[in-house]
């Protein structure tokens, strides 16, 4: 049996146990039916449950709700097919050997309700089980495939499970149960190479011996095992011909939705292996199933004796990348295929991604609608009144940012000595107090993919770019991540600008055009990629906007940093009495019921959702690649 890294040292045991079963026709032994010592898992039992779910489980047997959430109603024919063998298929031609296992689906299907309840319990043992019966499978389907190669890849990924877990909620009772936490993913190491099996040669005689892991240890042979030499002390490893497998440490934190008043966010330490290794970085929006672990701490290395306080982890069975968009849909909506976990290989296949992954697959009912909203000439007009629709006016401002959501194409000139462009837009608001340019941060940070809210006076200069810290498992130095570089590929937004110091400021410039942060400190010498718009809100000198000094005196910023803004708006609190009536019965209305009666009053453009709008965004970004024609480019060498 394969040693599974996710799942610890009794389920190899297990593994290797079931590898050596006897084949089925002499099934009659009596230490055949066993149950597992500890646990209530029967071994018999969850096979024979399992095999029964992965070819008779069909679309049918999903809850109704989330059969009806799905875009594209089905058939009879395709309500009745079994889902699990097809995915086998497909496994066999994309030769891509992880089932992700959708837990929703084994509580939906009555015989296996039983088997999803010892899933969470005692998921060391239930795991290995079904990789075993998954491989049968496989093989039954496909006897010619390679018996060894398959049994080292195939594993059943589990997710999906009906609650997550918050993680101030991880409690003792947890320990070596399944648990599902969401986060952001703060920090990850470099990869760790893990041995799996030391090779030993004696050095007398050339005897060799390999040993497996046992408890996390690799116990070294005390003397040579040929009878002819039984040398003591006379045993090497050999490197390269030890096994090794992938491992990596990384943090998790609690998203900002979900800390309670006046608490800080919580972390949590995350174990991947195999091919979990570098499927996120850090700044995603994850969602990780795993096996919650706690393991004693040694008080000296050197000695025997820990302490009683344990320190906790989670070993990661399977990854989700979750959309940035606040609005999260049913937990089972849609069938999920064999792909939730996300890996270039994958996409190679050309296979479609995860339903509630931010970089989806989108359905086509769903492009088919963006392209007949692409053919409304108004559409300019209906997206920007559709960005933070509670503020009032400020229409130019919206455009603005709603051009920055969608940002520009980076061209790499293919011309020699040509400059790389940057794509991305960064927008500075300069205005009075009171109007309303902090909600429009909020409302773009809400909107965009990926992305930090930062206010100026509580960021320093190393807290926007990267900072050095001492890592408090290894105590190396490493480089942490700033917000600008966890905002890479998404918006920054900065309050409060004009409050800044000069120190933090001047880290900006290079970030706005170049777009990298350099960096040379503490023997750490990188540049890092922080490829992100800039959305800055400023006050005027005074706080409030002086009629009598120029707009330069005004502002108060340095040419060089307002030359990086491709966009300064100004915003003013005029005194009008008609508009103020406007704008105090627009306020009004907020609080009362009559909303929709007044916005329809004003102008008949219809309303985008914020989902909606946040997906023909992500849409917008990923696919479209305008290109400028000619009269475009004459008009701009004009207006310039």
């Amino acid at each position: 049996g394969h040693r599974r890294g996710d799942l610890g040292s009794r389920a190899q045991a297990l593994s290797s146990e079931l590898g050596d079963r006897p084949s089925e026709a002499s099934t009659q032994q009596p230490k055949e039916i066993r149950t597992i010592w500890g646990t209530i898992v029967h071994v018999r039992d969850v096979m024979n449950t399992f095999k029964d779910f992965m070819l008779h489980f069909t679309p049918k047997h999903r809850p109704p709700a989330s059969a009806s959430a799905s875009s594209a109603p089905m058939s009879d024919e395709e309500l009745n097919e079994p889902v699990y063998p097809a995915l086998l298929r497909r496994m066999h031609d994309s030769e891509i050997f992880q089932l992700n296992l959708d837990a929703q689906n084994l509580r939906a299907y009555p015989p296996a309700q039983g088997l999803y309840r010892q899933l969470v319990n005692y998921p060391e043992e239930v795991v290995p089980i079904m990789d075993y019966v998954l491989t049968e499978l496989y093989l039954e389907q496909y006897p010619e495939a390679d018996v060894d190669l398959v049994q080292s890849d195939l594993k059943v990924r589990p997710y999906n499970l009906s609650s997550t877990t918050n993680m101030r909620d991880l409690n003792p009772s947890d320990i070596d149960k399944m648990v599902s936490v969401r986060g952001m993913l703060i920090r990850s190491s470099s990869v760790i190479p893990d041995m799996e099996r030391g090779f030993f040669r004696c050095l007398h005689c050339d005897w060799t011996t390999t040993v497996g892991i046992d408890r996390g240890v690799i116990n070294e042979p005390q003397q040579c095992g040929n009878s002819a030499c039984l040398q003591k002390e006379c045993v090497e490893l050999v490197h390269n011909r030890s096994t090794f497998a992938d491992k990596q440490l990384s943090r998790l934190q609690e998203t900002p939705e979900v800390i309670p008043d006046g608490q800080t966010p919580h972390t949590v330490t995350l174990v991947t292996h195999d091919e979990l290794v570098d499927v996120a970085k850090p700044g995603d929006r994850l969602e990780v199933t795993g096996i919650y672990r706690g393991v004693p701490v040694r008080t000296n290395p050197r000695n025997r004796t820990v302490q009683a306080i344990y320190r906790t982890y989670i070993d990661v069975v399977h990854v989700r990348r979750l959309g940035r968009s606040r609005v999260q849909r049913s937990a089972a909506e849609g069938l999920d295929i064999a792909d939730a976990v996300v890996d270039a290989q994958r996409e190679a296949a050309g296979q479609s991604a995860d339903g509630q992954d931010e970089a989806t697959a989108f359905a086509p009912a769903e492009v088919a609608e963006f392209q007949r909203w692409a053919r409304d000439p108004r559409l300019f007009s209906i997206l920007a009144q559709s960005l933070a629709p509670s503020i009032y006016e400020l229409d130019d401002v919206k455009r603005g940012l709603l051009l920055q959501l969608f940002g520009g194409v980076r061209k790499q000139f293919a011309r020699a000595g040509a400059p790389r462009s940057r794509g991305d837009i960064n927008v500075l608001l300069v205005g009075d107090p009171g109007v309303s340019k902090s909600q429009m941060l909020s409302a773009v940070h809400s909107l965009a993919p990926r992305g930090i809210y930062t206010s100026g006076k509580g960021s320093s200069a190393v807290g926007l770019t990267a900072y050095v810290t001492r890592d408090p498992d290894t105590r190396q130095l490493v480089l942490e991540s700033g917000a600008l570089v966890l905002s890479d590929d998404g918006v920054c937004a900065i309050d409060e600008f004009d409050k800044m110091s000069e120190a933090t400021r001047s880290v900006l410039h290079e970030v706005m055009e170049q777009q990298t942060i350099s960096i040379a400190k503490a023997g750490i010498i990188t540049s890092l990629n922080a490829r992100c718009s800039i959305l800055a809100a400023a006050n005027p000198v005074n706080s409030k906007w002086d009629k009598n000094l120029s707009i330069v005196e005004n502002m108060n910023l340095p040419p060089t940093l307002v030359s990086r803004f491709d966009l300064v708006f100004i915003v003013l609190d005029t005194v009008d009495e008609t508009m103020d009536r406007r704008l105090a019965r627009h306020i009004v209305g907020l609080y009362t019921d009559d909303t929709t009666a007044a916005a329809q009053a004003d102008d008949a453009l219809p309303m985008v959702p914020t989902e909606k709008l946040t997906r023909y965004i992500a849409y917008a970004r990923r696919y479209v690649r305008p290109i400028i024609t000619d009269e475009a480019a004459a008009a701009l060498v004009q207006a310039y």
